[in-house]
């Protein structure tokens, strides 16, 4: 009866009669080998989708992963400190001039202290503000390693990070709450020279003050402003783009108006071209 082997007779219930047994399996057969066909179309189906995917994964992991989107300061930092425990040559970062508050100093230090005794050379871009930031000094002032350099520049764009040529990260919002971590070789080269690019051109922290006035009259950060007067931007666009408060760009303004005998902002900026001041070389 499990095999279906018996079945009643139809014209005595009491009784049953057998059934041949050829025809008892293909009666058991035949609802597997359904299923067996439909599962096979689904495996072919489930290929044909997956096909491009293994060809993706076929690459080489140097292609793979090679940005990693972060959210939130607590993964930001366990990303980057996973970084530094793991750079063994040399650390590059641009750090533009924000007021660094206590709490961000004290994590600065515990990430780069064991760099330092590892023999990691580290190099570090800020903007020229920044040699007068007590914050920024009191941090410099704990490393004194030949193998740890400062130096500042007029003008950064955002801050980076670069561990061993390998990883990189940058923001990607301005309360840093985002950031990209990138592991793509090229990427990671591309930023490296545009690093090297502002490391040639920065002057080192030990070294003169860079508001220090040239033979024209006018200091180098003065130099900056009337590069970006030119260009159009306002007070607080440029006072942004060098790392510095509002009030300061502005009493820079006047003394560069002063220097070049203008009147108004609009002679000003006449005044700038007519000097032929940003025709000199940096």
């Amino acid at each position: 009866m499990e095999f279906a082997l018996l079945h009643p007779d139809p014209d005595d219930p009491n009784w049953l009669r057998p059934v041949p047994p050829s025809i008892a399996l293909a009666q058991r057969l035949n609802p597997i080998e359904d299923e067996i066909t439909q599962r096979r179309r689904l495996s072919i189906s489930l290929a044909d989708a997956f096909e491009p995917f293994m060809t993706l994964s076929a690459q080489s992991t140097g292609t793979t992963h090679s940005i990693t989107v972060l959210e939130g300061i607590d993964r930001i930092n366990a990303s980057l400190d996973l970084a530094t425990a793991q750079c063994q040559n040399e650390m590059l970062t641009v750090q533009p001039s924000r007021r660094r508050l206590e709490q961000t100093l004290i994590k600065a230090l515990e990430r780069d202290r064991p760099l330092i005794e590892r023999g990691c050379r580290i190099r570090t871009l800020y903007q020229h503000p920044a040699r007068y930031s007590p914050e920024t000094l009191a941090y410099v002032a704990q490393f004194s390693d030949s193998k740890v350099e400062y130096r500042t520049i007029d003008e950064l764009v955002e801050r980076l990070i670069i561990c061993d040529e390998t990883v990189a990260f940058i923001p990607t919002r301005d309360d840093g709450q985002v950031a990209l971590e990138l592991r793509h070789p090229g990427l990671v080269r591309y930023l490296i020279k545009v690093f090297e690019f502002m490391w040639g051109r920065a002057v080192p922290l030990s070294a003169g003050a860079p508001y220090e006035t040239a033979p024209d009259g006018i200091t180098d950060i003065q130099h900056s402003i009337a590069k970006l007067l030119v260009e159009g931007h306002v007070d607080e666009a440029i006072a942004r783009r060098l790392g510095m408060n509002v009030r300061t760009c502005r009493a820079h303004i006047a003394k560069l108006a002063t220097a070049l005998g203008s009147g108004s902002r609009a002679q000003l900026g006449f005044l700038i071209a007519q000097s032929g001041i940003l025709k000199q070389d940096p």
